[in-house]
């Protein structure tokens, strides 16, 4: 592992190594890391079948580059999961614009270096500090070791995405800037049914999706929710199929392969909860969700067969009664979708953070930043007047 020269941190008894891989760092280690416990793409589980899979590696483009925050004694006290990037595909952030006018204008943007999840649009920690460390100063300190990192390799940038507020306090301060977008969620504030949820919504709202619901299971569509041993290496094998096929539609070619599902089906399948439609016994649809500690992770969404209204019952309503029936708080229904809204959702701020080291670049890009938000605020206040809760409960 190369080091990195980490510059002024606030306790210049730590040191930075750079990992190529998850599985360079051993599970206990790992483990001893807040949130790694909680959010299920923080695992060691998720990300090492990543790699293991060959979705996340060099020849696709993610180049390991995980930084090791350690103390004078070499003990990990804190670590920040990056790849070195060739392109931006995977990330839903969307920073194609910012690469094209650098390059046009003579600059080199790629590689960069990209602390998120691939291909998962989730909002987790990404600044990781070993339990019992003083997070402020840990997080200022891989904050500070991201942009030499980035420095050092020649990179462009340095980029963090989906991240969360306590990380966005240390990032901005390490002088990164902040950009802002959306995401939909449904939050349960102790529903004891769907028809509890219903009696939310205006009288409009609530006879459309009651008649949606019907519809969509009209062709004698049956829904099962499979976890933990019930989810076969035959239910992976269909679920791929949907996944391929819808995938291969709408993007070209899909991220994850099948070894993927096979390795998180054998490592964390009790936070795995598979929807799948079945018509005349043979699955035709399927969602693949992820199960948090007060939370579900609405992810991937294949069908082999087309029928109305069959994806919104499956990513949307069947999640909602997953997290009422096993009472959670939240679905996080993935990136973009403003038709989440009138099926119960509501726009949730999401946080990123980047850091440009050419001048010229981190100031247009800086100014562009300023104008988004400002649109940014302007959609939320748009999605809130168009919410479908009755307007005395707002």
């Amino acid at each position: 592992m190369d080091s990195v020269d980490e510059g002024p941190v606030p306790d210049d008894a730590y040191s930075v190594r750079v990992a190529p891989s998850i599985g360079s760092f051993s599970r206990e280690e790992w483990g001893s890391l807040q949130g790694t416990s909680g959010n299920p793409f923080i695992s060691y589980e998720f990300l090492t079948s990543l790699e293991d899979s060959g979705c996340a590696v060099p020849e696709s483009g993610w180049q390991g580059c995980h930084l090791r925050l350690e103390n004078a004694r070499g003990e990990l006290v804190g670590a920040a999961i990056c790849y070195a990037k060739l392109h931006s595909q995977g990330e839903y952030v969307f920073d194609h614009g910012w690469a094209d006018a650098f390059e046009r204008a003579g600059g080199r943007y790629y590689p960069k270096l990209q602390s998120s999840i691939p291909f998962t649009p989730v909002t987790g920690p990404r600044l990781l500090v070993r339990r019992g460390d003083d997070p402020r100063t840990v997080k200022a300190a891989l904050a500070t070791a991201l942009k030499s990192a980035a420095a050092q390799f020649n990179m462009s940038s340095a980029h963090v995405t989906f991240a969360q507020d306590d990380d966005m306090i240390a990032l901005k301060a390490a002088d990164f800037l902040e950009r802002t977008d959306h995401q939909f969620h449904f939050f349960n504030p102790g529903y004891v049914s769907y028809d509890d949820f219903l009696s939310n919504l205006s009288s409009r709202k609530r006879k459309a999706l009651k008649r949606e619901r019907r519809e969509a299971l009209s062709a004698g569509i049956e829904i099962e929710w499979l976890t933990g041993g019930d989810i076969t290496e035959e239910a992976w094998d269909s679920f791929f199929e949907f996944y391929m096929d819808t995938g291969s539609r709408k993007w070209g070619r899909p991220y994850l392969n099948r070894r993927f599902f096979s390795l998180i089906g054998e490592r964390m399948s009790r936070d795995i909860l598979l929807i799948m439609a079945k018509r005349q016994d043979r699955y035709i649809a399927g969602a693949l969700n992820f199960i948090g500690p007060d939370r579900l992770y609405g992810r991937n969404w294949g069908c082999i067969e087309d029928h109305p209204f069959l994806h919104f019952e499956v990513c949307y309503h069947q999640a909602i009664d997953y997290v009422i029936a096993n009472k959670l708080a939240v679905v996080e229904a993935g990136a973009q979708g403003e038709h989440k809204l009138s099926r119960g959702y509501v726009p949730v701020t999401t946080r990123s953070a980047h850091f440009i080291l050419h001048a010229g670049l981190r100031n247009a890009v800086a100014n562009f930043l300023v104008h988004e938000r400002q649109d940014e605020e302007v959609a939320q206040a748009y999605y809130s007047e168009h919410s479908p809760f009755r307007r005395d409960i707002g």
